[in-house]
């Protein structure tokens, strides 16, 4: 059954008891990517997201040793709140740890960056199939073509999340994620694939694939892995992310974001 109140996710993600993929979960509320960086490193990774808004949209960013982030959630522990981490080192992942308490330092910033499964809620309200959450598995992601613009050591291309539709839901799904610019908006491409440098659908580089039916368009959305492309790239000595599809559930409505 899905968990619908963000604290009692979190408390059982600290606790160990919620491990999976957050996409479902807590309906109505912000969910997170997450990077996390040495402070000598985090000026730079700011001006990137800047640079980037559609697949890196800033939702906060912690002073340098801060863990709680009060803005975005009761109690919220940074180190405990997300149910799998990535920690890379010199841009090598080296661990995917349930919690991060033993790699903490003072001197690290936390991002936290708009998630598409947010705007998903506004999909199926609207009423859309979103065919990951039908078929009970991750979102399908994968790298393109499309390059990001620079910030010092940070580049790279963009990642992208795939979700299929017909053709008047498809210009339905567009209509309703351009109201959630900080939760990446609407898609950046629909249609052939390998116009933004994607392979085959049903080999994703992150996540897992869906069922596309003959009479469907695919819709591509910047994603919120794009900035995992870019550390591998920088290679910092240390960074912490999560892993795809489990996110930091926030305490903000989907609402509070949206544009009116």
């Amino acid at each position: 059954m899905p968990i619908s109140n963000p604290h009692e996710l979190r408390l059982a993600v600290r606790s160990g008891q919620f491990t999976g993929h957050t996409s479902g979960h807590c309906r109505g509320f912000v969910q997170g990517n997450v990077v996390i960086l040495p402070e000598s490193w985090a000026g730079e990774f700011l001006r990137f997201c800047q640079l980037n808004p559609k697949p890196c949209p800033l939702i906060a960013v912690s002073d340098a040793g801060q863990y709680s982030l009060p803005s975005l959630g009761t109690e919220l522990d940074i180190r405990s709140d997300v149910p799998c981490y990535r920690v890379f080192e010199e841009g090598r992942l080296v661990d995917e740890p349930v919690d991060i308490t033993a790699y903490w330092r003072q001197d690290l910033v936390t991002f936290v960056l708009g998630c598409s499964f947010s705007f998903e809620e506004a999909l199926l309200t609207d009423g859309l199939e979103i065919r990951n959450i039908s078929e009970g598995v991750n979102v399908p992601m994968y790298r393109t073509s499309i390059p990001c613009r620079s910030s010092g050591r940070f580049g790279g291309n963009m990642v992208v999340s795939m979700r299929p539709f017909k053709a008047a839901d498809a210009i339905r799904a567009i209509q309703v994620c351009t109201r959630f610019p900080s939760m990446h908006g609407a898609p950046i491409h629909l249609g052939d694939p390998a116009q933004i440098g994607v392979g085959q659908l049903e080999k994703p580089d992150y996540g897992n694939s869906v069922t596309v039916h003959a009479d469907e368009t695919p819709l591509f959305w910047a994603c919120g892995v794009t900035p995992q492309v870019a550390l591998e790239q920088a290679r910092p000595p240390l960074c912490i992310t999560h892993s795809p599809g489990s996110m930091l559930v926030t305490d903000l409505l989907n609402s509070q974001l949206a544009i009116m």
